[in-house]
């Protein structure tokens, strides 16, 4: 199992540009930006790279953990680390799940955990789907690099296609080498994309009224 955790700077939060909804105080020191990159043929396999983040308001930084599995055992430990990784910060107060199209990846791991019988309740939290709140504020549905750049995120490195992210971990889970003959740089492309993908859902809404006008929403959406 790969581990990495990643302290990343931000700027410090502005309460005039950062996105708010009633009930939900100081959403996003509650919040953890969570996304998956996982492998599915005809159902779930396994979770290829977990990744997860949160601000800490303190130090003005983002908390980036990810796990990558290296081999078919890893499978059901990504998951198990995975609730615990929920649980701890149930007991930190961070209540909020913040994702992009999330209930893809809610499916996913919540299909895993009924595989491996491990027990997490995701109801615990409050969800929050950012292309669901593009789409409610804008009336447009659409991808998280397009919204990426109405905010003016740029991005390290290019996109990694889902086929061949699936490609990579159907390999990794058929032969428990495969990862010692991978490039370092594949690997690190993987985890970068993985990387920016929860760093850019806390940048949306660290910025959400620089860029989307709240006042003229449809509430039905």
């Amino acid at each position: 199992m790969i581990i990495r955790e990643n302290i990343i700077k931000v700027p410090v939060l502005d309460k005039a540009f950062m996105f708010s909804q009633e009930g939900l105080d100081d959403l996003l020191s509650h919040a953890l930006f969570f996304d998956l990159e996982h492998y599915v043929y005809k159902r779930p396999i396994c979770i290829g790279v977990f990744g997860c983040c949160y601000y800490n308001k303190s130090d003005s930084a983002l908390k980036v953990t990810q796990y990558m599995i290296e081999k078919k055992a890893d499978a059901s430990i990504i998951v198990k680390m995975a609730k615990n990784y929920f649980e701890k910060a149930l007991q930190e107060n961070k209540t909020n799940i913040v994702t992009f199209s999330g209930n893809n990846d809610f499916t996913v791991i919540n299909y895993l955990l009924n595989k491996y019988r491990v027990k997490l309740d995701f109801d615990r939290f409050k969800k929050i789907d950012i292309q669901n709140l593009f789409k409610k504020y804008t009336g447009v549905c659409t991808g998280l690099k397009i919204i990426e750049k109405q905010f003016n995120i740029t991005r390290e490195n290019m996109s990694i296609s889902g086929t061949n992210l699936a490609k990579t971990f159907s390999k990794i889970m058929k032969d428990d080498t495969y990862i010692n003959r991978m490039p370092k740089e594949k690997i690190e492309k993987i985890l970068l994309y993985n990387q920016q993908d929860v760093v850019s859902l806390y940048e949306i809404l660290a910025n959400w009224n620089k860029y989307i006008n709240t006042e003229n929403r449809e509430e039905t959406c």
